[in-house]
């Protein structure tokens, strides 16, 4: 069994070899330590779940618990429930993104912009296994409302929409997506070198 005190020690870089040696009874006890209010040990903790959820299912089973995290009023929680929510998308066998979806795409407006960067990053893990919600996820975040996020945060934001757009575009496009695109290429908000960027990942000729 894990012990705190082994977890906070660990050097990050061995994480991924403790990953592949988890045991399940090991699982439980990661989980609650998310919890945490020691810092240390509530990040060892996610580090160490993502892990295992990048090479098995095994973190599978704790969906729900991660998805009542997404309404928490730490926003700490709400990240540590949309990260694992998208770390266990592609073991997914059940579709419950199908009923958590609405839920995850709520913290688009969340009151902390550090996280609904993290929310929006975080589609680029769920689109490939579950492109049957891709349009879904492009109307949310194309109704985002730009202009009424914090200016120092606008840029970014938009950043990370258009590149989530631009992932999606591999596997479904529409006209409003293809416009609100060249919009936001054409526009104020993002600098040369972020468009140039985007166009790109889009391969898209943008004067």
């Amino acid at each position: 069994m894990i012990k705190p005190e082994n977890l906070i020690a660990m050097d990050d870089n061995n994480l991924s070899v403790t990953a592949e040696q988890l045991g399940n009874e090991d699982l439980p006890q990661l989980v609650e330590w998310l919890c945490e209010k020691d810092d240390k040990l509530r990040y060892k903790a996610l580090l160490l779940l993502q892990m295992c959820s990048d090479i098995s299912d095994r973190v599978y089973p704790f969906w729900d618990v991660f998805r009542s995290k997404l309404s928490h009023a730490n926003s700490y929680q709400r990240s540590i429930g949309l990260m694992m929510i998208a770390e266990n998308t592609k073991w997914d066998t059940q579709n419950k993104i199908d009923s958590t979806i609405d839920d995850y795409l709520t913290l688009l407006n969340d009151e902390k912009p550090v996280t609904v960067r993290q929310c929006i990053q975080a589609l680029e893990k769920i689109i490939p296994y579950k492109q049957h919600i891709c349009m879904k996820i492009a109307d949310r975040l194309m109704g985002l409302d730009i202009i009424k996020i914090k200016e120092t945060m606008r840029k970014l934001i938009l950043f990370d929409i258009l590149n989530i757009l631009a992932i999606i575009k591999k596997y479904q496009t529409n006209d409003e997506i293809d416009g609100y695109v060249i919009n936001a290429l054409s526009g104020e908000i993002l600098d040369k070198k972020s468009k140039k960027f985007i166009a790109q990942k889009l391969q898209t000729d943008i004067q």
